[in-house]
């Protein structure tokens, strides 16, 4: 490895720890030219299948466009971003997983919307929303309706929750 201060390509490890539940590893790293201490992350490379859209386009599996849809969903809402990347880690596993060369989109969108409730139940609401194109408020009250159903535990409450039992003021 490359000192980034002065080019050296004589660094030593100080220290390494696992990351992303082990998935990734994180090393500390020293120059013995220079001093220069710095940081590596390592990760397996993933043979990610390609995308079918839903018009029938295939295009390369794209990380950053299932990071910038899950951000738009998750927009002021109070989760970290190590959550954020493990779940795009989990979306990308279980894709991998599946062993096939190709994987519809519309397979993504559901990966998605089986691991977000788990985050955050809002994000979920907007994710399905744009995912399942609501056309009117009784789609998403009946989103948010199965979301109520489906529920295992009750959702840890930072704010007022939208999955209120009418006319109770109770959570379901």
């Amino acid at each position: 490895m490359r000192c980034p201060a002065c080019s050296s390509d004589d660094t030593r490890v100080i220290d390494s720890r696992l990351g992303d539940a082990g998935a990734t590893v994180r090393r500390r790293r020293e120059c013995q030219g220079c001093s220069h201490r710095f940081t590596t992350f390592e990760r397996f490379e993933r043979e990610q299948p390609r995308v079918v859209k839903s018009d029938g386009r295939r295009e390369p599996w794209d990380e950053g466009k299932l990071r910038r849809g899950l951000m738009r969903a998750l927009e002021k809402r109070p989760v970290g971003l190590d959550q954020i990347d493990a779940l795009i880690n989990n979306v990308s596993r279980e894709i991998q997983l599946n062993g096939e060369p190709e994987v519809r989109s519309a397979a993504i969108g559901e990966v998605v919307m089986s691991l977000l409730p788990q985050i955050d139940e809002i994000a979920y609401v907007r994710y399905a929303s744009v995912y399942r194109s609501f056309e009117d408020v009784a789609a998403f009250s009946k989103e948010v309706d199965r979301l109520r159903k489906d529920r295992k535990t009750p959702a840890k409450v930072t704010q007022l929750s939208l999955l209120v039992e009418p006319g109770s003021g109770r959570k379901r």
